[in-house]
C-alpha cells in the first residue's frame, strides 16, 4: 500500500491534539517550523494590553494609540521623540524580554527532528530560549540591529549599548539630540533593522547566510516527507510564511501542512487534504507536547 499523509491524517484522526501532532511529526523526514506573533502572544508578549499600556502611558496619553504595532509605525514630529519611543520598544521586545516557554518547549521538539525555522518575528525569543542561530532564519529583521534608513549600504549594526543610554538619559518622551543615531555613510538618519509596508530592509552578508542554509534545508526536505508547521501566523503578513507554506504543500505531494491558531483561516482547496487546524493555544499544546515525549512516547516511533 502506497504511503500518503492523507493516509496518516485519517490513521490519528481520533487523538488528543498534542498527540495526533506528535504522531503525524514521528512519521516525518523533516519538519520546518514557521513562527509568527501568535506563539509570543501566547506567551504573554502581546502588542496590546498592560504590557502596552503600562510601558507607554505617557505617548498613549499624547497620542490615544490602540496597540503597540499602531505605534511601531506612527511618524514621530521628532526624531528625539521617535527614538525615546523605539528605545523603550527595543528594550520591551528585545533587551529585556523573558524567555518564553513555549519557545523553550519548541527548542526541545526542534531537537527531536531535522528541522528549520523561518519567523516573522524580530524580538529576542529564539536566542533567549538558546536556539542555534544557525537554525533560524529572520526574515523580518532583528530589533537589536540598526541600519541606514535609505539603504545607502547593506550593514546592519548592534544597537544595545546605544539604547541602554537613551532609556537612561530619556525625559519628557526625548532623548538628547546627541544620542539620534546618524548614518556613517550618507548622514541619514539610522532606523531599526524591520522589513517596512513596501517589504523592504537592509540585507546584510548575515541576512543571506541565513537565508541560504533556509533554501538549503528545503532542498533537502522537499522530495521528503515534510511537514510544515506553522505556529501563530495570521493575515498580518501572510506572504512572509502563510502563503508560501500553503503553495509548497500544493506543489509537493510529500509535504503535509499543520496550521496551529485559535483563528479559523482560509486553507486552500487544493491543500485540504493534506492538511491540519489545530485550534488550540499554543502554550497549552506545546506543554501538552512535550509532556507527551515525556511519557515514553505514547504514540508513534519515529
Amino acid at each position: 500500500m502506497t504511503w500518503t499523509w492523507q493516509s496518516e491524517l485519517a490513521a490519528s484522526a481520533g487523538l488528543a491534539d498534542h498527540l495526533r501532532l506528535k504522531y503525524l511529526l514521528d512519521q516525518s523526514d523533516y519538519v520546518l517550523f514557521g513562527v509568527g506573533a501568535g506563539m509570543g502572544a501566547a506567551d504573554g508578549f502581546s502588542y496590546v494590553g498592560p504590557r502596552f499600556t503600562e510601558n507607554f502611558a505617557d505617548f498613549i496619553n499624547k497620542y490615544g494609540w490602540f496597540d503597540l504595532f499602531q505605534a511601531s509605525v506612527f511618524e514621530f514630529p521628532t526624531l528625539e521623540e521617535e527614538w525615546a519611543f523605539f528605545s523603550r520598544f527595543v528594550d520591551l521586545n528585545y533587551l529585556s524580554q523573558p524567555v518564553g516557554p513555549s519557545y523553550l518547549a519548541l527548542k526541545e521538539l526542534a531537537s527531536r527532528y531535522p528541522s528549520h525555522v523561518i519567523t516573522s518575528n524580530a524580538d529576542n525569543a529564539f536566542e533567549a530560549a538558546g536556539f542555534d542561530a544557525n537554525q533560524v532564519f529572520d526574515v523580518q529583521g532583528k530589533y537589536n540591529l540598526l541600519q541606514c534608513s535609505r539603504g545607502c549600504h547593506a550593514k546592519r549594526y548592534p544597537n544595545e549599548a546605544l539604547m541602554k543610554k537613551m532609556l537612561a538619559s530619556q525625559d519628557k518622551m526625548l532623548v538628547p539630540s546627541e544620542l539620534v543615531p546618524y548614518c556613517p555613510k550618507c548622514g541619514a538618519p539610522m532606523a531599526l533593522n524591520r522589513r517596512n509596508h513596501t517589504d523592504w530592509m537592509v540585507e546584510d552578508q548575515k541576512f543571506y547566510q541565513d537565508q541560504a542554509r533556509f533554501i538549503d534545508f528545503l532542498q533537502a526536505a522537499k522530495q521528503k516527507r515534510l511537514v510544515l508547521l506553522e505556529l501563530g501566523c495570521g493575515y498580518m503578513a501572510p506572504q512572509v510564511i502563510k502563503h508560501p507554506f500553503q503553495q509548497f504543500t500544493e506543489a509537493f505531494n510529500n509535504v503535509l501542512y499543520v496550521t496551529v491558531n485559535l483563528k479559523d483561516y482560509h486553507i486552500p482547496h487544493a491543500i485540504r487534504d493534506r492538511s491540519l487546524w489545530i485550534n488550540q493555544d499554543i502554550k497549552v499544546l506545546m506543554s501538552n507536547l512535550a509532556a507527551s515525549y515525556d511519557n515514553n512516547k505514547e504514540v508513534g516511533d519515529h
